[in-house]
């Protein structure tokens, strides 16, 4: 099944700037090979759902790895049964509807 998927993954323990935990993400999710799209407080993730779990839970191991005590996630996920569906289609049917140009 297809997922597409907003991940936020708050390293605890570790002082303020996360960038690096952050990074160390971005990397496992590519590593997947998983269409992402990094934004200010997140990662919208986009295939199946065991690659989108899977990578989610290796996500955890490496911060973890990487010293972090905890950790805290936050996930939004969505699926259709109706129609496949890209982060893109998402993205274009709003902006489409506020008259920009696609």
């Amino acid at each position: 099944m297809k997922v597409i998927a907003d991940l936020t993954v708050v390293p605890l323990g570790v002082g303020v700037s996360v960038s690096k935990y952050v990074a160390a993400c971005q990397q496992v999710l590519s590593d997947a090979g998983l269409q992402t799209h990094l934004h200010a407080y997140g990662t919208n993730i986009e295939g199946e759902w065991d690659v989108v779990f899977s990578a989610i839970k290796r996500c955890h191991e490496v911060v973890h790895d990487m010293g972090a005590p905890r950790v805290s996630t936050m996930i939004k996920v969505g699926t259709r049964t109706d129609r496949e569906q890209t982060m893109g289609d998402k993205v274009t049917s709003v902006e489409t509807k506020l008259g920009k140009p696609v």
